[in-house]
């Protein structure tokens, strides 16, 4: 069994509450000690932005902004899809703590040892 995980999220304020429930289940894979990474693809590259998620709460869950951060202080990994982030014309500079802009191949390579992934 694979001591790695996967969450992809595809959504921002689009669909905040797909966002932030992709955050709690990454909290939760990093906290059972698995290597997790968040795979921000389509509009959710926008969550990679420092002050984007800062208004997103939804009822019943902590603010997103603190379950990224908190994702991010346990260790967790955001990979941010390169050519997604690049058609919306994002801002390197201004990427969030844990995150990094990769091409599909690190992610590939991150999975191929059977890791287990899950979407938003």
């Amino acid at each position: 069994m694979s001591g790695k995980f996967v969450v992809s999220i595809s959504f921002g304020k689009d669909n905040t509450d797909k966002a932030t429930v992709g955050f709690v289940v990454a909290n939760a894979a990093v906290a059972s000690d698995k290597e997790t990474v968040v795979f921000l693809s389509i509009e959710g590259t926008r969550l990679s932005q420092k002050g984007y998620a800062d208004d997103i709460h939804e009822e019943g869950f902590a603010p997103l902004k603190d379950l990224m951060a908190s994702f991010a202080e346990a260790g967790g990994t955001i990979y941010v899809c390169s050519p997604c982030f690049k058609k919306r014309a994002l801002d390197e500079t201004q990427l969030i703590a844990g995150a990094k802009v990769v091409g599909g191949a690190k992610l590939v390579e991150f999975m191929s040892e059977g890791a287990p992934s899950i979407c938003y």
